[in-house]
C-alpha cells in the first residue's frame, strides 16, 4: 500500500480483485462518482487518478471495454459510462515511471477500444427497427465519440493513430446521416484542436479521408451532412495549403471546383460553400498564396529583428564585464610570462654561477694535487687523469651509440617478438586441433583375430605360466607364516614408539640449542655484560661446556707458552689438555641447568 493512497480507491481496487468477473464493470462505475466529486483540476484529483492508475483500475476499464457487450451486466449504458470514466482518468494523468508503457501501449490501445466501440453502435444502430432503440443508441454513440474527442483533447499525439485507424475510415464511410455528421463533427473537433497531424498520415489514408468528405458534399441529399462536409473540407484546405494545392491540381479531383458551382447549398451552409469554391478558383488562390507568403516574411522578419535586438540587449550590460575580464587575464599572461623570463635568467645566471665554481674548485684541486705530487710523479699523475678522462669520454660515446643501435633495432625486436608469440600461439593452437582430433576420432572397432594369431597368444601364455609356477602351501605353513608375520609387526610397533620418543627428545634439544643460539647472539659482549646478563653465556649441556672449557684452557696454554715453543705451530692447531687437569677445572665450573653433587 502507497502512502497517503485514498481509502475510497483502496476499498474500490480490493472489491474489485475479489468480485467475480460478470459483477467488475458495475463496481468500476463508482469510479465515476469518486471523479465527479472531486474539485476539477485541483491536485487531489491528479492524486486519485495517479491511484487509480497504479492500482490498475484503468486496465480493468480496458479489459471490460473489450469484451462482448451483451455479456457484460447493464449493457451499452455501463459500457458509455466506463468509456467517460476512462477518458477522465487517463487526461491530465501523471504516470511517472510507468510513462513509457502508458503513452506508447495503454493510450493507443484505448483509442483503438473506443473506435471499436463506435463500430458495434453503428452497426447496431443500423440493425435497430425500433425508434426508441435507434435514439438510445445514439446517445451512447454520442457518448463514445466524445470520451474518444475527451481523449484526444488531453493527448494530441493520438491524432495521428486515430485518423491512421481502419476503423475510423470505416465510421466515416458510412451512409447513415446522424452517424456521419457525428463523425465529422468529431473530426473537425480534432483539426481544430493540432490540424498539424493530418499531414503525418500516409498519403492512402489522407486521400480516402478527403474522398469520403467530397463524396459526402456531392451526392448526399441531406443538407446537415453535406453542411458538415463542407465546414470540414474548408478547415482542412485552409488549415494546409498542401491539402490546397491538392485539391486544385490532382488529376484525382479533376473538376471539383465545377461540380461546386453546379449544386445548390443551403442557408445553414452557404457562406462556407462559397468560401470553398473561392479557394479553389485560381485568383483567390494565388492572391492567398501571396498574402500567406507576405504574412510569413512578415513574421519571419519580426522574429529576427526581435531576437537581434534581445541579442544586443542581452549582451550590453555583459560587454563592459567582459571587457574588463579580457584586459585583466591579457595584463595578467603578460606579467607571468615576464615573470617566468625573469625566472629563467635568473635560473641560467645560477647555472653559470655554479659552473664557474666548480670550475674553480676543480682547478683548486688540481693545483693541490699539484703541490701534494712529488715533481717527478706530475707526468705520470697528468697521464692518468687523461686516461681517466678519455675513460670517462669512452664510456659515455660507447653508451649513446648502444643505446641509439637499440633504438635503431627495437622495430625489428618488436617483430621479433610479435613473431615469436604468433608461432607459440599457432603450434598451442594446433597442438589443440590434434588433440581434439585423437579425442573425437571415431572408434574403428577390434581386429579379428586370426587362427595364427590366437595361436601365438596362447603359446605366451604357457610360457608364462611354465616360468612362473604357483607355489602352493599347506595350512601350518600359512599359519606358521602368519604368526611371523604379527611378530614383526608387534616389533615393528613397539620399536616406533621407541624411535617416536627418541625423534622427540633430538627435537626438544634441537629447539633448546636454537633458543641458547638466539640468546648467545642477542646478548652483549663479555666487557659490556652486567648483573646477571654473565649467566646467558653459561650453557646446560655438560659436553658443551666441557668443549668450551677445553678450548678456553687451550687458548691460555698457547697464550702462556714462551715463543721458542711457537715455532712451527699454526693458529687453528690444537693443544692436547690433560685430562685430570680438565677434571679439575670442570669440578669449580658452574653449569646452568645441573645440581650441585
Amino acid at each position: 500500500m502507497k502512502p497517503g493512497t485514498d481509502p475510497r480507491i483502496l476499498s474500490l481496487a480490493a472489491e474489485v480483485a475479489k468480485s467475480p468477473e460478470q459483477n467488475v464493470p458495475v463496481i468500476l462505475l463508482k469510479l465515476k462518482e469518486i471523479i465527479n466529486n472531486t474539485p476539477l483540476g485541483s491536485s487531489e484529483l491528479k492524486k486519485i487518478k495517479q491511484d487509480i492508475y497504479c492500482y490498475d483500475l484503468i486496465r480493468y476499464c480496458l479489459l471490460v471495454l473489450s469484451q462482448d457487450c451483451s455479456r457484460i451486466q447493464g449493457g451499452w449504458t455501463t459500457i458509455s459510462q466506463l468509456t467517460q470514466i476512462l477518458s477522465h482518468c487517463c487526461v491530465g494523468l501523471e504516470p511517472g515511471e510507468d510513462a513509457e508503457e502508458f503513452y506508447n501501449e495503454l493510450l493507443p490501445s484505448a483509442a483503438e477500444n473506443f473506435l471499436i466501440l463506435g463500430r458495434q453502435l453503428q452497426t447496431c444502430f443500423i440493425n435497430a427497427a425500433k425508434g426508441e432503440e435507434k435514439d438510445e443508441l445514439l446517445h451512447f454513440f454520442h457518448i463514445v465519440t466524445d470520451s474518444l474527442f475527451w481523449l484526444v483533447g488531453g493527448h494530441v499525439q493520438l491524432i495521428q493513430n486515430v485518423l491512421q485507424s481502419d476503423h475510423f475510415l470505416h465510421l466515416l464511410q458510412t451512409d447513415n446521416v446522424q452517424i456521419g455528421s457525428t463523425v465529422m463533427n468529431m473530426v473537425q473537433n480534432i483539426l481544430q484542436i493540432n490540424s498539424g497531424d493530418l499531414l503525418r498520415i500516409e498519403a492512402k489514408t489522407l486521400h480516402s479521408i478527403l474522398d469520403e468528405v467530397i463524396f459526402k458534399l456531392l451526392s448526399t441529399p441531406s443538407p446537415v451532412l453535406r453542411s458538415t462536409a463542407t465546414k470540414l473540407l474548408l478547415l482542412m484546405a485552409e488549415s494546409h495549403q498542401e491539402i490546397l494545392i491538392l485539391l486544385r491540381l490532382s488529376a484525382c479531383y479533376k473538376g471539383l471546383r465545377s461540380l461546386l458551382n453546379k449544386q445548390k447549398p443551403g442557408i445553414e451552409f452557404r457562406h462556407e460553400f462559397r468560401q470553398l469554391i473561392s479557394l479553389l478558383s485560381p485568383k483567390v488562390y494565388q492572391e492567398v498564396q501571396e498574402q500567406k507568403l507576405h504574412q510569413a516574411a512578415c513574421l519571419i522578419q519580426a522574429y529576427w529583428k526581435g531576437f537581434q535586438t534581445r541579442k544586443r540587449l542581452k549582451k550590453l550590460p555583459s560587454a563592459v564585464i567582459t571587457l574588463q575580464r579580457n584586459f585583466r587575464s591579457k595584463r595578467a599572461k603578460i606579467l607571468l610570462k615576464l615573470k617566468r623570463q625573469k625566472e629563467e635568467e635568473d635560473n641560467r645566471l645560477q647555472l653559470q654561477l655554479e659552473k664557474q665554481r666548480a670550475m674553480r674548485l676543480s682547478r683548486e684541486v688540481r693545483l693541490n694535487m699539484l703541490e701534494i705530487v712529488h715533481p717527478g710523479q706530475v707526468e705520470k699523475h697528468n697521464r692518468e687523469i687523461e686516461e681517466k678522462s678519455a675513460l670517462i669520454i669512452q664510456k659515455h660515446w660507447r653508451g649513446y651509440r648502444e643505446r641509439k643501435n637499440f633504438h635503431q633495432q627495437k622495430p625489428s625486436l618488436v617483430e621479433y617478438k610479435a613473431a615469436v608469440t604468433l608461432q607459440r600461439a599457432t603450434l598451442k593452437f594446433l597442438a589443440k586441433r590434434r588433440t581434439k582430433k585423437k579425442l573425437f576420432a571415431p572408434w574403428q572397432g577390434l581386429r579379428e583375430l586370426t587362427d595364427a594369431r590366437r595361436v601365438e597368444l596362447k603359446q605366451h601364455v604357457d610360457d608364462y605360466v611354465r616360468r612362473h609356477p604357483s607355489s602352493q602351501m599347506s595350512d601350518v605353513a600359512s599359519r606358521e607364516l602368519h604368526s611371523q608375520a604379527q611378530e614383526r609387526l608387534q616389533h615393528y610397533f613397539m620399536g616406533r614408539a621407541l624411535e617416536d620418543r627418541a625423534q622427540q627428545h633430538r627435537d626438544a634439544l634441537k629447539a633448546q640449542i636454537s633458543t641458547n643460539i638466539e640468546q648467545l647472539m642477542k646478548a652483549p659482549s663479555l666487557k659490556e655484560a652486567e648483573g646477571k646478563e654473565p649467566e646467558l653465556f653459561l650453557s646446560r649441556s655438560r659436553p658443551v661446556a666441557a668443549k668450551a672449557k677445553q678450548a678456553h684452557l687451550t687458548t691460555l696454554k698457547h697464550i702462556q707458552a714462551p715463543w721458542w715453543k711457537k715455532l712451527g705451530e699454526e693458529a687453528g692447531d690444537e693443544i692436547d689438555v690433560p685430562k685430570d687437569e680438565l677434571s679439575i677445572e670442570l669440578g669449580t665450573l658452574f653449569i646452568g641447568g645441573t645440581k650441585p653433587p
